[in-house]
């Protein structure tokens, strides 16, 4: 009989066949079928590497004959996508005798009967969100908090491979369809911003342009608020101004060092002049005549300051201690940031001017912010907004923390108490237990700069209003108005 000049069985071919599948052998499938499409290999490896097959499991039915030279088998199938896990189908094996052997007759609704007709499969990508920077609590970032010009440019560091997955049948003339889909996880990324303290800061800057408020968390260096509402693209962190009379505070932690006692009577005239050289005056050129050192502080006598720092001190002692008080030191919040400079110089009246905050001595509101929480917390740390691993993988390693001399930070203390008790922040509205130290930066031809730092409790903070006039009246109200509305 005819049959019997028949090379091998529908059953042995369609075990082979199975076999190979299973091995990933597609050259040994290609071999059992009748006249393969030339692009057969292709077609299985290129559905396999598009939909990220990590493996096949096949199980064969009941073989069904159809006559001597024709059967059936159908199969269910199991491919495992890397993107979805278990991806089932089922389909048919169809078989015939050609040639005088058993061929498989292969049609690509043999690999998936969604193929059928010139259908497709294929993987397409789901775009991620835009990463949601939310605060130390994980709420939303207060509305109007004006901070988004820092967080903002940091959305895109957290987006890197963040996308899902669709599994799609494309069949011509209709539309696709998404058999499976695997959404993109919600990027969320915690900042150091507390939602309640940025509220405040935020109404605190509410009619008052040109302004921004820096809040830390001195036991930490974690920034609890950042807002800013700084024109011409000035930003709190990275640009620099001239400090005017906070930078007192570094002189008067250089004079302490040095020796100066903060009982100690100085004279605080109305004019100084440094013999030979230039006149300095205090504002309003208001004489107080003989007082302590720390009245000198708090009344923010330019006089004293002058006097004393000439006298006493060199320029690279008053330098030295505005690096150990941050000016030389390396910050990495996450968002960047600077501190400022203290130029060298061999110019007397130049020296005296850098002293009370002029001259050539620029900062930034961050800076002062930190330097206010080290006052506070008796140590020097770099300022953050993300946490110490993401600040690490976008700014690099921060500098460490550093212990200050803890008898000129508890004389700091008592002289930025004394500021707010009876000298040029009392009677401001501040509530009890605010220690700070205003300033007035003059500005060649154009209204002088505000300044006012302090801490109140585990809460540092810097208030700065560009061309906003002198620090009491333009800086100290925005800090009473962002503590007593916490």
């Amino acid at each position: 009989m005819a049959s019997n000049r028949v090379k091998g069985s529908a059953s042995r071919t369609a075990a082979a066949y199975f076999a190979a599948w299973s091995k990933g052998d597609v050259s040994a499938m290609e071999r059992l079928v009748y006249e393969p499409p030339a692009d057969f290999i292709e077609r299985h490896r290129s559905l396999s590497d598009g939909l990220h097959v990590e493996s096949i499991q096949l199980t064969a039915g009941q073989l069904k004959s159809s006559g001597d030279e024709a059967a059936e088998v159908p199969f269910a199938g199991v491919r495992q996508l890397t993107e979805f896990g278990s991806w089932p189908f089922g389909s048919t094996l169809r078989l015939a005798v050609r040639d005088r052997a058993w061929k498989v007759l292969w049609t690509p609704e043999t690999l998936h009967p969604l193929l059928k007709g010139g259908g497709k499969l294929e993987l397409g990508e789901i775009d991620a969100a835009v990463a949601e920077l939310v605060t130390s609590e994980g709420d939303k970032i207060p509305n109007d908090s004006y901070a988004d010009a820092y967080l903002d440019p940091l959305r895109p560091e957290f987006e890197q491979a963040n996308h899902g997955w669709a599994l799609l049948s494309k069949v011509p003339g209709q539309p696709d369809k998404q058999l499976m889909t695997r959404l993109p996880e919600a990027k969320v990324e915690r900042t150091t911003l507390s939602r309640s303290v940025q509220a405040a800061a935020a109404r605190s800057l509410d009619g008052t342009e040109d302004s921004t408020i820096i809040v830390i968390r001195p036991s930490t260096g974690e920034i609890l608020a950042l807002a800013d509402r700084l024109k011409d693209n000035f930003s709190a962190v990275v640009d620099v101004f001239p400090p005017g009379s906070i930078f007192k505070t570094i002189t008067a932690a250089a004079l302490l060092k040095g020796g100066l006692d903060p009982a100690a009577e100085v004279e605080c005239p109305g004019t100084y002049q440094i013999p030979f050289h230039s006149s300095f005056v205090n504002d309003g050129e208001v004489d107080r005549g003989t007082v302590t050192f720390a009245d000198a502080f708090a009344y923010s006598c330019n006089t004293t300051f002058v006097e004393q720092a000439t006298t006493r001190l060199t320029m690279g002692e008053l330098r030295r201690t505005a690096d150990e008080w941050g000016f030389g030191r390396s910050i990495a919040t996450g968002i960047g940031g600077s501190c400022g400079v203290v130029p060298d110089t061999t110019d007397l009246d130049m020296f005296a001017a850098d002293a009370i905050g002029q001259g050539e001595v620029v900062t930034t509101p961050l800076c002062m912010a930190v330097l206010a929480a080290a006052v506070q917390s008796g140590t020097w740390r770099s300022p953050r907004l993300l946490s110490k691993e993401q600040v690490r993988r976008i700014d690099g390693v921060p500098q460490g923390d550093t212990r200050l001399d803890e008898g000129v930070v508890a004389a700091l203390r008592d002289m930025m108490a004394a500021v707010v008790d009876y000298g040029t922040a009392s009677d401001a509205g501040l509530p009890e237990g605010v220690s700070g130290k205003t300033g007035t930066a003059e500005v060649r031809d154009e209204t002088s700069h505000a300044w006012f730092i302090g801490y109140r409790d585990d809460l540092a903070f810097c208030v700065f209003v560009r061309h906003g006039g002198s620090g009491r009246a333009a800086a100290v109200p925005i800090a009473a108005s962002f503590l007593n509305g916490l």
